[in-house]
């Protein structure tokens, strides 16, 4: 009887003394796993334009030319058709600006002596003559204009941000032309805006003519 109550009790402790060196283990695998499938589903949230930055939440690719960039998270606040119409807008204005800014440069200028004048002076000539007025005038009636188109949009009237049916040539009849032309829309159009204000900033530092170096 001894002989088998020591037997149980060295199994007893040997069981105990087992159990206490898997906790350990078992505790210490356990974060190590739960901390590896955190870092993954970080490193798969990621931005595709900025690595080093969270995937801004909003931003899941719907929008055509969507690569994740929003480092001021400003699609958390705003409606995503709004930013769209906005980009857009600036950047078809920045497009004809950098056409216009360089072809002045270039020599093709409206007649009359007061247009004789470099495109970074431009500014200060159409103050003092008085277009800029009449200039501000027209800006804000196609504002106005706009802004309702942009109301109904957000309303869910089913307009598409920055479709306003222009399309004289036929180049976004079919779906596929259709991304397509988009596509190269908003690329050109962020780049316009990227050029323009290098070109601008160059013109006045170096005080030269197109191409402003």
């Amino acid at each position: 009887p001894r002989i088998l109550e020591s037997s149980s009790m060295f199994r007893t402790v040997l069981a105990l003394a087992l159990a206490l060196l898997a906790a350990p283990a078992v505790a210490f695998q356990g974060p190590v796993r739960a901390t590896h499938r955190g870092a993954m589903k970080m490193m798969a949230a990621k931005s595709a334009a900025i690595p080093f930055l969270p995937k801004p939440a909003e931003l899941d690719g719907s929008l055509i030319g969507d690569v994740g960039f929003d480092p001021l998270g400003v699609s958390d606040w705003m409606p995503l058709d709004y930013l769209r119409e906005s980009e857009l807008k600036h950047g078809r204005i920045c497009m004809l600006a950098v056409t216009g800014f360089a072809a002045t440069d270039l020599g093709f200028k409206l007649p009359g002596e007061q247009f004789n004048v470099a495109s970074a002076d431009a500014h200060n000539m159409a103050v003092s003559a008085g277009y800029m007025t009449v200039m501000g005038c027209a800006i804000f009636a196609l504002e106005c204009i706009s802004g309702l188109a942009i109301q109904e949009s957000l309303a869910g009237s089913g307009r598409a941000a920055g479709d306003y049916g222009l399309d004289p040539l036929k180049l976004s009849d079919k779906p596929d032309k259709m991304a397509d032309m988009q596509m190269k829309e908003i690329t050109h159009a962020r780049l316009a805006m990227l050029a323009f204000s290098g070109m601008v900033t160059q013109a006045v530092l170096f005080d030269k003519g197109f191409p402003y170096f």
